[in-house]
């Protein structure tokens, strides 16, 4: 083989290894976030413990610690439907959900709770806590902290330790 020859077989094997290298260190780069977002996703239903108040027009209904994570609920009026923060696609995944704590403190506790379901929301409104009911002149508001949540029961994530109220309001 001519020198001429053996410098375009060195040059085709240096683009070769090049290109092999490309693509093994695209291959590469692309599969890391793969693995490190399931990772991530395997964690965001782990159950957490949250305080639940539940306040009634003339007192406290319920006051205590609960343990809860995203799931399917059901209510005598709505039927049942996930209640998992991913909702309305608020989450990705399935969170801990303020409606979900509600549901498990009412289960452990041995208390009725019930509320409508709406499609267009993809989320529930608490009618009825304890026999305790709006009757047109007060709703369930949900608060966090706080504060008043900005979505629905089964769309906001909840953490541990928060501070979960579910306080009757007068219109």
């Amino acid at each position: 083989m001519d020198p001429y020859q053996e410098g375009l077989a060195l040059q085709r094997i240096s683009v070769r290894r090049g290109v092999i290298t490309t693509v093994a260190l695209g291959l590469a780069l692309t599969t890391v976030p793969a693995v490190a977002d399931a990772r991530d996703v395997s964690d965001t239903n782990a159950p957490v413990k949250v305080s639940l108040t539940v306040q009634g027009p003339d007192g406290l209904l319920f006051k205590g610690k609960i343990k809860t994570k995203g799931h399917d609920v059901t209510t005598a009026t709505g039927g049942t439907h996930r209640c998992d923060g991913t909702n309305g696609g608020a989450h990705p995944t399935a969170v801990p959900t303020p409606t979900a704590a509600l549901d498990d403190a009412a289960r452990k506790r041995h208390f009725a709770w019930d509320g409508t379901w709406y499609a267009s929301f993809d989320d529930y409104s608490v009618d009825t806590i304890k026999n305790v009911s709006g009757d047109g002149v007060a709703y369930w508001n949900i608060s966090v902290n706080g504060a008043s949540t900005p979505v629905g029961g089964c769309q906001f994530k909840l953490n541990a330790g928060d501070k979960v109220a579910f306080t009757w309001t007068a219109f």
